[in-house]
């Protein structure tokens, strides 16, 4: 039950990356959180859609695995999609932005090591 919550919570952080870089890339808040001026966030914004898009990807992979019937499956799509996440959050903290390792990798790897000990 713990993994699933910590499962759960990925997906949402994961929902909420997904509204920001969809759909609210241009606004304030959003420029501030990920450090953009409004001229690179105008001219950025189709990246970040897709971007987004592929956080969704995650998520949904992420639920589908708390929804699963079949308790095995479930396990086994919770360890790909949390593997993708933590794969996702390397490259992004090495590439892009440090704090990604903290924000994404740290909660999916947590989740991770509570799926394995079920």
């Amino acid at each position: 039950m713990i993994a699933n919550i910590l499962i759960g919570l990925v997906a949402l952080e994961h929902v909420y990356i997904l509204i920001m870089e969809m759909f609210l890339w241009t606004t304030p808040r959003t420029r501030k959180t990920f450090g953009l001026t409004a001229e690179l966030a105008n001219s950025t914004r189709s990246m970040a859609a897709n971007q987004g898009l592929y956080n969704g990807f995650l998520a949904a992979g992420l639920l589908w695995s708390l929804i699963h019937p079949d308790a095995d499956m479930s396990r086994q799509i919770g360890f790909f999609f949390l593997g993708c996440v933590l794969v996702a959050a390397l490259f992004g903290g090495v590439t892009a932005k440090r704090s990604i390792l903290l924000i994404q990798g740290l909660p999916a790897l947590i989740a991770l090591a509570a799926l394995l000990w079920l």
